[in-house]
């Protein structure tokens, strides 16, 4: 299957692709065509950039008829807000000549006014599951007419704790469905969930997790701390022509505030920020300038920018080293899309090297190092997860054996054990207590 035109696609989704500039389905897309398609639950593990979302709504939109009813009979769960507005874009596009209704709800909105929208019908539903959950509770939506569960980004969706919620949602649908779930790493808590709620699934697997993208340069520098690695960017970003569009994951949302300012006070222009404490309308705009190249860095935590379809990212810049191996994978996976080229840069210190090590062991695969640039100054700042925690010797909390010894000897008495009920019977013999008046006259009568 080399081309779309082996699918026997529908005229209105054939012609919607050919302007979309499609013309070659992806090892996903071809893969997972006739599965859809017979009806029967789908596992799909593929790296992000292979094309997933339109892996499942090809086969969907196939066999799509049109209906007027109120309630969706499509659910696509992603999980996170930027997701949902990203599907939902691809889903009317994808729909172009087709009469469809697409509709995508999520927090940090009026949930009123989705409910509004929601009363008004879909035909196909994209949510992140806290909304979709809360819109059931309050009785503005009803599941009992979907017929197909699309569970995409299933890993991150449940390491953000959505476990909770996409069980009761599994409880609130019908039971006759089909289930799909599209994953980049399989999981023990996937695994779970499939033998939980899907019934024997068929299992695609497009690549071997950590198994890199072919078309993506990989490279690593060691450096000393996260302010040298700031001023190793500035450098980079300074003197390479080649980085046009620069997205840069930061573990943690103070990090990524430190350096959206630092790189600001030295006129690097240009440059956006998305975390979890920006607000949507912010994020959604970050997201959308990046794209359009209006902005040429972006700094992102790990999940505003899992999933998410930015075009041509040419290169993605690891600020630390992510402590599971599997986060690598997911950031990298933003360049290098559609088969394009793209270059990933990994900055670590020496606390991360292990980190860096378990990287290279779930790739099967050394990361060239290049050489730490001479015209870089090294910064002594350090952040206060890499500093040496000098413990106090007079530490109440210190472990040291010496520390936690008493100033002098425990004289004999105090040194005594409780030795329990025999201690007692022992210091009743020792000095004749009597512990009732009966003994009292017993003891007084051996006197005489």
């Amino acid at each position: 299957m080399d081309t779309f035109e082996q699918l026997n696609l529908s005229k209105q989704l054939r012609n919607a692709i050919d302007e979309l500039g499609f013309s070659t389905p992806t090892p996903i897309q071809k893969e997972a065509f006739s599965p859809i398609m017979s009806g029967k639950d789908l596992l799909g593990i593929a790296q992000t950039g292979t094309g997933k979302t339109l892996a499942y709504m090809l086969p969907l939109l196939q066999e799509f008829k049109f209906s007027q009813q109120v309630n969706p009979r499509v659910l696509i769960l992603v999980p996170t807000r930027e997701l949902v507005v990203q599907v939902v874009d691809n889903i009317e596009s994808f729909t172009k000549y087709m009469s469809v209704r697409v509709l995508g709800v999520y927090g940090g909105t009026n949930i009123n006014t989705q409910a509004q929208y929601v009363a008004q019908g879909c035909d196909i539903l994209v949510a992140t599951p806290g909304r979709l959950y809360d819109l059931t509770l309050n009785r503005a939506l009803q599941l009992k007419a979907i017929k197909k569960l699309v569970i995409d980004e299933v890993d991150v969706m449940l390491d953000l704790g959505f476990r909770f919620q996409l069980n009761n949602i599994f409880e609130l649908l019908p039971d006759r469905r089909q289930n799909m779930m599209f994953s980049a790493t399989m999981t023990e808590e996937v695994d779970l969930l499939i033998s939980s709620f899907f019934n024997s699934p068929i299992k695609i697997s497009i690549a071997v997790s950590g198994t890199p993208l072919e078309n993506i340069v990989q490279e690593k520098y060691e450096v000393a701390n996260f302010y040298t690695k700031i001023n190793l960017l500035a450098h980079l970003i300074k003197t390479n022509t080649d980085f046009k569009k620069v997205l840069v994951f930061v573990a943690k949302k103070k990090n990524a505030d430190i350096l959206f300012e630092k790189l600001e006070d030295i006129h690097l222009k240009k440059i956006g920020i998305i975390h979890s404490n920006k607000s949507q309308n912010y994020r959604l705009r970050m997201v959308s300038e990046f794209d359009e190249g209006k902005i040429k860095i972006l700094i992102s935590t790990d999940v505003m920018a899992r999933g998410l379809d930015l075009e041509e990212v040419s290169h993605v810049i690891n600020m630390d080293t992510p402590e599971f191996p599997e986060n690598y994978m997911h950031r990298i996976g933003r360049t290098g899309r559609a088969e394009k080229k793209g270059h990933s840069l990994l900055f670590y210190t020496p606390k991360e090297s292990d980190w860096k090590d378990e990287i290279e062991k779930l790739m099967h695969f050394t990361i060239p190092l290049l050489p730490f640039p001479e015209e870089v100054e090294l910064n002594p700042q350090k952040l206060d997860e890499e500093r040496d925690r000098q413990v106090d010797k007079y530490s109440r909390n210190t472990t040291k054996e010496s520390e936690n010894a008493a100033f002098h000897e425990k004289s004999e008495k105090n040194s005594k054990v409780n030795l329990g009920g025999s201690y007692k019977f022992e210091i009743a013999r020792k000095y004749k207590k009597p512990k009732t008046k009966g003994d009292k006259k017993a003891n007084n009568r051996k006197k005489k």
